[in-house]
This record gives C-alpha cells, structure tokens and sequence, in this order.
C-alpha cells in the first residue's frame, strides 16, 4: 500500500468580504497553523456592501461551530433576530403572507399535522396554516424569545436567523481567523501562474508581490478571476428562468419598531427589501433591466424609503446561475464566484457555509484527486439548484397581470424537477424531502400556501382519526400558541434588554 501523501501546506484566499472571512475561519477554525498555512489576499477597493444581509437558521450552527459566542456575535455585527419572511403583493396586489422558520404544528398521533390540517381545511374548517407556526404568530405581533429558552412549550418549535451588517460581520470574522494564524495581504490580483497540469501555482499581484500555493479558494465575486478566467469555469446561465438582473442597495436610518423578519415586496419589475438592523435599515430593489430602466428602478427604491439615507444607493450588475463546476483542479469558489441566485430567501451566506463545509469534508492532498471534486461538485449542484427551485416557485405561481414583468413570470419556463414538485404537491399535498435538503415540508407548504396552491385531496390514512379529535387538537394548538406569544416581549424590548449599550 502507498502511504505516500503531499499534504497542502499553503491555502490562498482571493478576495476578504463576507465569502472570504467565512472561508478563513472555518479553515482556522479545523487546521492547524503549523500544518497548513492560510492567506487571505483583499483590496481596499472591494468588499461587502454593508446595506444589511438576511440569513436563515444554519447560520447559527456556524457561529456555535465556531465556538462563537452568539450574543457577542449580535453585540458586534448590530445585528436583529429574524423569524421569517413577510411577502407582500406576490401572489396578487394586495395580499400578503409569511414564511416562517422552524415548525409548523405537530403531529396528532401518528399522522402529519399538515395532511390533518387539510382535511379541517377541505371540510370547512378555516384555521390559517401560519396560526400553527410559533414564528409566524410570534412576527405577526412583533414579539421575539428564543425557542431555545423555552423547549416543551407552545413556541418551542420555532427557529430564528438573524439580520446583520455584512461589513461588521466580515470584520468580526477577520479577527477571529487572524488570532487563530490566519495572514492577511493587501494587494489586488493581475494575473495567476499555472504548471503543466493546470493547477495554479502562484498569483500575481499589482505591486509585484507573488503569492505561492498549494490550494486556492476564488472568492473574487462576479469578476470570478480564478475559477473563471484561470480556471476557464463556465456559468450556466439561469437568466432564462430568472429574470432578474440587476439590484439598487441603499441603507437608512432606522424607522419605528425593529420588526423580527425581512420583508419581500413585489414591485413592477422585481421586488425590493427590508431588512432591519440595530445601526440603521438595509433597502434593496432586484428588477430585470428588459423591463425596467435603471432611472425608473431608482424612483421606485427611493420612493417607497421610511427613513433618511444613510448613504448613496449602488448598482449592482449580475446573472442568474452557477459555474458548471466550483472545484477544479486546486481551486475552489465560494460566494458571487461560485453562483448567484437572487438573494429572495436569504440563501447567500448559507451557500458559502456549505460550500466550505463540503470542502472540509471531502478535504484533498495536494493531489486533489479528482473523484473528491466530482462528489464535491455534484452535491453543490444540488443545493443551488434546491434553491433556484424554490425562489422560482414565487415566481411562476404569481397571479399578478399588472405589468409585463409578471406576465412573463406567469408563462415562464420551469424545470423539470420544479414541474415534478408541483404536481405532487397540488395532487397529494406530498412533499419529497431528502435527509440534507435545506428546504423542509414547512418551508414549501408555507409558500404554496402562500401563493395560493393548495393540494386537491389529502392522504386517506389521516381518516383512521376521529375527525372530532382533529378539530379539537388544532383549537388547542392554535390558542396555546396565540396566548403564550401575547405574553412575550417585543422585538425591541428583547434587543433593549440584551444589548443595552448598542440599542
């Protein structure tokens, strides 16, 4: 047996921002300093934009993972907490729905909640899904506490996520990979050497340093200047599924109550968003430039602010899609580099995290054998698409005819695997649900519901219960939830309460 093995001494970081400082934590966080080396290469000219980012749940296993204490982690970032999202004017004018985060709902007996829920439902019943959702209740009335300080009751189910300062985070996580070895260069890449095999060997950077390596991680954003221009990764376009392409990011001072969720308000060529800090609000509107021009795209962002600009509003340029691969070769890429998907259910931080959680599980020599990038590169693939999945189920299931935006939304073309999803979904109320899937039964039903699609039939099975029982759980449950939510405090007290100096 050949126990021969050229282990990778020296790991190169292209790019600081949020992607970057992700990267080099975590690597800080499982290898050794005097075994494996990390740089992280970034320009003062780049970097997060700092408006505010929405996260979801897992972010949370990333800073326990870390051995982060997470109230120190809210104090640094002025972060809020975030139960769901709030969508607006989606599936008509007018209406609106939540998307919450943890449970909706619990078994009665051995049946699913939501197959006994649809059968009060289709019998008449008109019990709303989100009233069994402690987040969804819990953002309704502002309130906030964490499920976690409050296991076997009525809101133990619920889950949060957190709004928070990209800058701030990215500056918080530099620190904690700098104190654990992590180096630091300022410098802007120009070009990259490779050897006879294809791999990169060194970069070059503008003021004539070079920087050598054994492993390069592209966090480089859109302009991809490893994976794509070195490496020759193509994207694979999803503009024709997803048509937006451009986004206006402004941040405000912060107006009235800091509400726990990010709100996604449909507009005439996109949607815009809402996103609450303790330091000021984060605005964005994401439209698709064929039906709107910049100016009128401006207008419409500055027209609908709550608050005094904090800052100027910036134009961000950008394509639907993925790399066909994020592991070539000794390169890997994370965050913009890697893909893009529109930031509608808050999947861009999470993205990263899996990304190199993934690497560290399928962690090469310097050889980087290539059946580990294959594996690699096949799971990545799946999440992505997951997500183009999901956010295109607010899309195409819109009934919305008010502009020409949303009526190419209501013919556009979808994948198969979504057209699959659908049509389980609206014959049986089944959803397929895989052991490693981001996206939960709750999370679809939740904006299916949302959106206006409710299932034809429930499973036969649920008939083996009384239906009396039924109806009395669900009275049960729904008013449990309500009463102890009406006893929590709000939002804004909590944060009051937990960072009194900060808020």
């Amino acid at each position: 047996m050949n126990t021969s093995m050229k282990s990778i001494k020296d790991i190169v970081v292209l790019g600081g921002g949020t992607s970057g400082w992700i990267a080099a934590a975590m690597l800080a966080a499982h290898l050794k300093p005097t075994l494996c080396r990390v740089t992280v290469i970034e320009s003062e000219e780049l970097g997060p934009i700092g408006v505010g980012e929405s996260t979801i749940p897992p972010i949370l296993h990333l800073i326990h993972s870390l051995g982060i204490d997470e109230q120190d982690f809210m104090r640094e970032t002025q972060a809020c907490y975030k139960l769901g999202i709030k969508f607006i004017d989606w599936r008509e004018s007018r209406h609106s729905y939540f998307h919450p985060y943890g449970s909706i709902g619990k078994r009665i007996e051995n049946q699913d909640f939501y197959q006994c829920w649809l059968k009060a439902s289709l019998a008449g019943e008109h019990y709303p899904l989100e009233d069994f959702s402690p987040c969804a209740v819990m953002a309704a009335r502002e309130r906030f506490f964490p499920p976690g300080q409050a296991q076997n009751t009525p809101i133990g189910g619920a889950h949060y996520a957190v709004h928070l300062d990209a800058k701030l985070v990215a500056a918080y996580l530099r620190r904690y990979a700098e104190a654990r070895g992590v180096k630091s260069i300022q410098g802007k890449c120009v070009s990259s050497e490779r050897d006879q095999r294809g791999f990169i060997q060194a970069l070059q950077l503008q003021d004539g340093t070079r920087v050598d390596g054994d492993f390069f991680i592209d966090c480089s954003g859109f302009r991809a200047l490893l994976i794509g221009e070195a490496m020759g990764v193509e994207l694979e376009d999803w503009s024709h599924y997803l048509p937006c392409d451009r986004a206006l990011v402004v941040k405000t001072d912060v107006a009235g109550s800091r509400m726990p969720y990010t709100t996604a308000t449909a507009r005439k060529a996109g949607w815009s968003w809402r996103i609450p800090l303790r330091n000021g609000t984060g605005h964005g509107y994401v439209y698709a430039s064929r039906f709107c021009s910049d100016a009128e795209a401006k207008s419409t962002l500055l027209r609908h602010l709550d608050a005094a600009r904090l800052n100027e509003p910036r134009l961000i340029h950008f394509t639907s899609g993925r790399r066909k691969v994020v592991w070539q070769g000794n390169c890997l890429a994370l965050g913009l580099a890697a893909g893009f998907v529109e930031p509608l259910e808050s999947t861009a931080i999470h993205l990263i995290v899996r990304g190199m959680d993934f690497f560290l599980r399928y962690f090469p020599d310097a050889e980087c054998e290539p059946s580990l990038a294959r594996a690699y590169n096949r799971r990545i693939a799946a999440d992505y698409e997951e997500v183009r999945d999901f956010i295109l189920l607010h899309y195409c299931t819109s009934r919305r005819n008010d502009s020409d935006f949303w009526r190419w939304c209501r013919q556009m073309p979808i994948p198969d695997s979504l057209q699959e999803r659908i049509a389980l979904f609206t014959a049986h109320g089944l959803v397929p649900e895989a052991s490693d899937e981001l996206f939960r039964s709750s999370n679809w039903q939740s904006v299916f519901e949302g959106m206006g699609i409710r299932p034809h039939k429930y499973c036969p099975r649920v008939d083996n219960l009384d239906y009396v029982q039924i109806r009395e759980t669900l009275q049960l449950a729904r008013t449990a939830i309500a009463k102890m939510v009406e006893g929590l405090p709000s939002h804004d007290e909590y944060l009051a309460r937990q960072f009194p100096r900060g808020f």
